[in-house]
């Protein structure tokens, strides 16, 4: 197993605003991001670790102000924890094998696509397009978007 990253580390590596959000479970102003209104063929991976966690062809406009999707590529890619900041109640979302911070899940999602709302800050997220997939090292996921 690779050895995770530190800290000190990480802190170069990230812009502020990844570092915040996904060591921190920091939170970008909505409308912000660079991924809320990006419809681009391919996928999104962990900006810490590089693990595939969403598809664009499973995000929508959901109005919220930050990127939304119905589903994780893969659902042991991602963790779910009981969220009481802020004096609520919520579902935080979280990758499975760097534990980044990526944002919440709601059940206000399309229910035609099962219902849920993965409510992700595009500072933990990295987009890997669809044509680029195999120089990435992606290839696996190349058969989402054969046409």
């Amino acid at each position: 197993m690779k050895q995770p990253e530190n800290q000190a580390d990480l802190k170069k590596r990230l812009t502020a605003e990844e570092y915040a959000v996904t060591q921190h479970a920091a939170t970008e102003a909505a409308f912000t991001g660079k991924y809320d209104a990006f419809y681009e063929d391919g996928i999104y991976v962990d900006v810490v670790s590089g693990q595939p966690l969403f598809s664009s062809t499973d995000k929508y406009d959901a109005g919220c102000g930050w990127p939304s999707f119905t589903k994780p590529i893969d659902a042991a890619n991602v963790k779910e924890n009981t969220d009481h900041s802020f004096g609520m109640v919520r579902q935080e979302v979280r990758s499975a094998d760097a534990n980044s911070h990526l944002g919440h899940v709601f059940t206000d999602g399309p229910q035609d696509q099962g219902g849920l709302r993965y409510c992700i800050n595009s500072a933990a997220l990295k987009f890997i397009p669809a044509d680029k997939l195999e120089e990435n090292g992606y290839h696996d996921f190349e058969q989402l978007f054969d046409k």
